[in-house]
């Protein structure tokens, strides 16, 4: 894909997006739904439950002092002191909560050389051998231009996964649940490429390809950068279809359909790519419009401007949002508990 039209170009070499042609009619309604969805972000940050949806609280408070918690440690580029330290950190919070915590440790060849990586795994138990995964990164991109702290890029996506594991530390689905932090997502040099870049994700199909357990995983759910104060998701059409359509679905039992505008953005490269490359249906839920205006579009001057930039800080980011995300997630595993398409 080429690059977006605007001048900022070499800030979008890891994710290119095109606004897909009539994917919801005109621009005034795509503003009118953007417009809904960032006033409604100055509400309160619990929900009561959506009928037919009967979901265990999701903590939107907790999980925002946690991403707060992450950045204190600093930039966390893979291989980092301290990425080892909020490594350690999100493996205390997890096993205080009864979880046994696996470390998939890992040396990565990099255009830095190697380095050493590790994954968190805390796989939960269910009824069925069949293996839904829901998973983000928890390390930052590497700058030595500023320090970047990351808050909402490899923050946001940490802390609402361990926020998961403490929702769902004693449930069990009728299937087998992983809740996956992926290392090194992030590319090494500044410019991304297939190559350089989800390192985690990559070693992980790898390994359970070699096990011989790849063909367990029936779905991967992907967070990023969901952590935005100015929320608005839309469809990836990389994503597996049924479990796009899953996570609209839910998004609308819920009432938030004004941060899942129904427009289309192509996402082009995330932790999700080995695995639809290895055939697991997997789906990214990721706001790329991180910036002070939910109403931007791609040829925007203020489209993204956070992303990559020193201006990825907490005060750009929201409980709410944490909430919103993390309750679609948690609606968009109980409608699998009856799906199909889990069947082992």
């Amino acid at each position: 894909m080429g690059p977006p039209s605007r001048t900022r170009a070499d800030s979008f070499r890891r994710r290119k997006f095109a606004l897909a042609a009539g994917a919801c009619g005109a621009l005034g309604l795509m503003t009118a739904v953007l417009t809904a969805g960032a006033a409604a972000g100055a509400a309160g940050h619990h929900e009561p439950p959506a009928p037919g949806l009967n979901l265990p609280p999701f903590d939107g408070d907790r999980a925002f002092e946690d991403l707060k918690h992450l950045v204190s440690f600093g930039p966390r580029p893979a291989g980092s002191p301290a990425l080892t330290q909020a490594r350690e950190w999100i493996k205390g919070r997890l096993t205080a909560t009864g979880l046994k915590v696996e470390e998939d440790q890992f040396t990565a060849a990099t255009p830095a050389g190697d380095l050493e990586m590790a994954n968190l795994i805390v796989r939960i138990p269910g009824a069925s051998p069949a293996v839904v995964v829901v998973s983000g990164h928890y390390d930052t991109k590497r700058f030595d231009r500023f320090p970047f702290v990351g808050a909402n890029d490899g923050g946001s996506s940490a802390a609402l996964v361990l926020e998961l594991g403490r929702v769902l530390a004693k449930k069990s689905y009728p299937y087998t649940l992983w809740l996956v932090w992926f290392d090194g997502e992030e590319a090494v040099r500044e410019q991304w490429s297939a190559e350089d870049s989800t390192y985690g994700s990559k070693h992980l199909v790898q390994k359970l390809v070699a096990a011989g357990e790849l063909n367990r995983v029936k779905a991967l759910i992907l967070v990023d950068m969901i952590g935005d104060a100015m929320l608005d998701i839309r469809r990836d059409p990389n994503s597996t279809p049924w479990l796009t359509h899953l996570e609209y679905q839910t998004a609308r039992s819920l009432g938030y359909s004004r941060y899942f505008p129904d427009q289309e953005l192509t996402v082009g490269g995330d932790d999700y790519d080995p695995w639809l490359a290895a055939g697991v249906p997997s789906v990214d839920l990721i706001d790329f419009d991180y910036g002070p205006d939910a109403r931007a579009t791609p040829s925007d001057s203020d489209w993204n401007i956070y992303w990559h930039t020193a201006q990825d800080t907490v005060d750009h980011c929201s409980p709410r949002s944490l909430e919103v995300v993390g309750r679609v997630v948690l609606g968009m595993l109980q409608e699998l508990a009856s799906s199909p398409r889990l069947r082992p």
